[in-house]
């Protein structure tokens, strides 16, 4: 499991700068590389798949769950068999270390 997901989601300012390429390099090496892509270095896209649809609502409503926690919601899709998510920062229009970590608590919990 990464170390990410042992962190908080941390709100940013209006102040923060979206990250670089550069800037989140590292945090994309701690994401499972057969679930998460950065789309336009502006969100990350994610991919989950499952064996039916109850359990990829099931995993919807834990991620649900967990963003709440967070107060970091992302855009999920869930249809039979598959969850779809797109995760990026409103307020900085771009992607932020938080986006990652919520990204490693979905890949701790996904059981595929």
């Amino acid at each position: 499991m990464s170390a990410l997901a042992d962190e908080p989601c941390e709100a940013c300012t209006s102040d923060d700068e979206p990250l670089t390429p550069e800037g989140y390099a590292t945090f994309l090496t701690e994401l499972d590389d057969d679930v998460w892509e950065v789309v336009d270095e502006h969100h990350l896209r994610g991919s989950y798949d499952f064996d039916d649809f109850g359990a990829a609502l099931g995993f919807a409503v834990e991620v649900g769950t967990v963003a709440d926690r967070e107060w970091h919601h992302p855009d999920l899709t869930v249809s039979w068999g598959h969850v779809e998510v797109v995760i990026y920062t409103h307020k900085i229009d771009g992607l932020h270390r938080s986006d990652f970590v919520l990204a490693a608590k979905m890949d701790a919990r996904y059981g595929g």
